[in-house]
């Protein structure tokens, strides 16, 4: 069991949650205010993704990214920000020729998905360590070659990588960049669990994949839906931190849409009963080994 547990409150996310909930951030001032809400209930990370400000699209605009760190930082508020690398892996085959793209697609290089990280240098960005098909009929796309080219950038900004790995064979991809030279001690891992179509979130998936992990591994686990609090539990039970957000579930309980304020708030609940406490910013970097 991990006894100090690092929260980590995964804003708004890419996926459509704007039409089904008026809690979900979208614009800059928006988000910011949504990392600030979730740090000062407990959440030491904010894991921050982008919307376009008029149609509440993903968007992967190094502008708009600047514009919602800078608010961060200058509110004060101290927490530890993670930016999402993952945009501009989605390729969906054309109905005509799947060999060409079709509506939807979104592939652009390994520098270009960090375009925004160079320009914001935060704390930590996430690596998504694989390619797999997520629902519908799209692929998200990350090949090994982008990864590690996506890891030397990191190594050499002094930004923390986040492995977000959906499967086992992502791990054995990860352990591949760690020993490669590619990934500082100690390694930090998110184990993403319910997601079409990866791992289950289950006690026996999450289980398995945190004995996959290096020895030395700092890992936070998480599940989507009507999954996410039992996953938190299971995190702590296993020696894990955590992860909750609205990116990952809109509701605190069924019919009941939650802010991120209050998700964080029912995941240090569920830490502080378990026997464990809630670690805040400083410490936190200390854990992870930021400096």
């Amino acid at each position: 069991m991990n006894y100090e547990v690092i929260i980590t409150c995964a804003v708004t996310g890419a996926g459509d949650t704007t039409s089904r909930s008026h809690h979900v951030p979208i614009t800059p001032r928006q988000v910011a205010d949504a990392a600030i809400e979730a740090a000062n209930a407990g959440a030491a990370v904010v894991h921050l993704h982008v919307r376009d400000p008029r149609t509440g699209t993903a968007s992967r605009n190094p502008a708009l990214f600047r514009e919602t760190v800078d608010m961060i930082r200058d509110s004060g508020v101290d927490m530890i920000i993670n930016l999402t690398a993952g945009i501009g892996g989605d390729w969906v085959p054309s109905e005509g020729d799947p060999s060409l793209p079709g509506p939807g697609t979104d592939m652009i290089g390994p520098e270009a998905r960090l375009a925004h990280v160079v320009e914001c240098k935060p704390d930590i960005c996430s690596l998504d360590c694989g390619t797999m098909n997520f629902g519908g009929n799209y692929t998200y796309i990350n090949t090994a070659s982008y990864l590690r080219c996506m890891a030397q950038i990191t190594l050499d900004l002094g930004v923390k990588p986040e492995l977000e790995v959906f499967d086992l064979g992502q791990i054995r991809l990860a352990r591949s960049l760690i020993d490669d030279g590619l990934i500082s001690a100690p390694p930090m891992f998110q184990i993403c669990l319910g997601i079409p179509w990866g791992a289950g979130a289950n006690t026996a998936t999450m289980s398995a994949m945190q004995q996959a992990l290096p020895t030395d591994a700092v890992w936070s686990g998480f599940g989507i839906s009507r999954m996410q609090m039992p996953m938190v539990a299971q995190a702590v039970l296993l020696g894990g931190n955590v992860r909750v957000g609205l990116e990952d579930n809109i509701y605190l309980e069924r019919g009941k849409l939650a802010s991120n304020g209050m998700l964080v708030e029912r995941a240090a609940e569920i830490i502080e009963r378990l026997g464990a406490r809630v670690l805040g910013p400083e410490a936190a970097r200390a854990k992870i080994g930021i400096v």
